[in-house]
């Protein structure tokens, strides 16, 4: 990893710098910006501009969703401090309500001990913890040439067995000390490891087929950079190490929208997990605090869970000027992009069927949990307002709450519109994105 000044001013390791170019490009899918029109006249206010209906379908149920959070990673930024604890994964106001911890499986047995207080606040907050590992411990490996990289490493094939008992001994650690891991990767971007541990597709799969069934927790893999299908097609496609493989993990840096559905999961994936467990976006170089591009986080969530069907969706480092989390402990704007999924799609509820794009540069999805409880995530990425009529199908709710995030407001409690007929209408303020609860 390239390293750069922190806020303090101390050198530490950031994610290398061609994310940011990546990510980039995955923006560039996304709708632009409705550009902004002519000055109103003064004191006057243009009417919403009308949308297509949203159809919410409670009875057609698709994925169960298991949560949203982020990374901690104790040896390259300092730890979240108690408080920054309870604002990631409390769920109260001015809380982020993250539901899925990240950390690091050190190679150095040494650090491990690091990484167990903030994961066991996460766990006694709700929270799943998950792992990664970007390097096996070094006797494991041995260096190969690998294009112009004279000094790449890999995971020498007579170490497989020893690398997933190393697994297995962070897995029993954590344990003893008060955090059962969800789940334990195999190897966190094997496919763009300039700077940690390579895998090739097939290394992949022979671990996987041979080993993984020893590891004692769930497994994930592959976790390839980009979602690069080529990579964790081979796994789909042999059936032992689908067997010993439990969520299918990805990462989005500069995934194109497009390339976010996943047939061959949807064919072959049945009983398995499909988890996003690292991004940021859309950059690393920009606050998160900067509007409407903060906006961008909220679509890019919607998508990955409307488009890609994913189950979780988890940031990089939860504490960072451009992440979720400002480095002074409290929620940015791009945070609040995520609170807006986070704090009331909890894990155990079902995304539902529902009008994905009524108008453009709107996206709106639904999710259900226990009982009546019904949750709406409507993002409006165009300067105007609109109005937005949601027809709910079959129901019985009675009463509609609300949350908008927009330039001047953050997760604001707003009076909720009025629900009647099964149907309610809302004005959707220009870039905006609004969290409805019905229940």
């Amino acid at each position: 990893m390239a390293l750069h000044q922190n806020a303090s001013g101390s050198a530490r390791p950031e994610p290398p710098n061609r994310r940011t170019v990546l990510a980039a490009l995955g923006a560039g899918a996304a709708l632009p910006l409705v550009a902004a029109g002519p000055a109103a006249a003064a004191g006057a206010r243009p009417a919403p501009r009308t949308a297509a209906d949203v159809i919410v379908s409670p009875a057609a149920e698709r994925q169960l969703i298991r949560g949203f959070g982020g990374m901690n990673h104790t040896v390259w930024i300092s730890d979240l401090t108690p408080e920054q604890r309870n604002t990631a994964f409390g769920n109260g106001e001015g809380q982020l309500g993250f539901t899925v911890l990240r950390i690091p499986v050190h190679e150095d047995r040494a650090n491990w001990s690091r990484e167990v207080a903030t994961a066991r606040r996460a766990i006694e907050l709700g929270a799943t913890v998950i792992a990664s590992p970007w390097n096996p411990p070094a006797h494991m490996t041995e260096t190969f040439v690998r294009g112009n990289q004279t000094n790449a490493r890999r995971l020498r094939h007579d170490m497989y067995g020893a690398y997933a008992q190393h697994l297995n001994d962070f897995h029993q650690f954590m344990r003893n000390n008060g955090v059962e891991l969800y789940a334990i990767s195999v190897q966190n971007e094997p496919d763009y490891a300039h700077d940690w541990t390579w895998w090739t597709s097939g290394e992949m799969v022979r671990f996987l087929r041979e080993n993984a069934g020893s590891i004692g927790t769930r497994v994930i893999a592959p976790e390839s950079f980009q979602y690069v299908k080529s990579f964790s097609d081979p796994i789909l496609n042999d059936a032992q190490a689908l067997a010993n493989t439990d969520i299918l993990g990805a990462h989005l840096y500069g995934t194109q929208f497009q390339n976010f559905p996943y047939p061959l999961f949807r064919q072959r994936g049945a009983g398995k997990e499909l988890w996003m467990t690292e991004v940021y976006y859309p950059n690393s170089s920009d606050s998160a605090d900067l509007w409407p591009q903060a906006l961008d986080v909220g679509e890019h969530v919607h998508r990955s869970l409307v488009d890609a069907e994913f189950q979780a969706y988890v940031w990089w480092y939860i504490r960072r000027g451009y992440g979720p989390m400002r480095e002074n402990g409290t929620i940015s704007k791009r945070g609040a992009g995520m609170a807006h999924f986070s704090k009331w799609v909890r894990p155990g509820h079902r995304r539902i069927e529902a009008t994905a794009q009524p108008a453009p540069n709107v996206y709106t999805s639904a999710y259900k949990g226990d009982g009546s409880r019904l949750v709406v995530v409507a993002v409006n990425k165009g300067d105007a307002a609109v109005s937005q009529r949601f027809v709910l199908e079959n129901t019985t709710r009675s009463s509609v709450l609300s949350w908008v995030t927009d330039a001047g407001r953050t997760l604001a409690a707003q009076p909720g519109p009025g629900l009647s007929g099964g149907s309610f209408t809302a004005v959707l303020p220009g870039r905006s994105i609004t969290t409805y609860l019905l229940q």
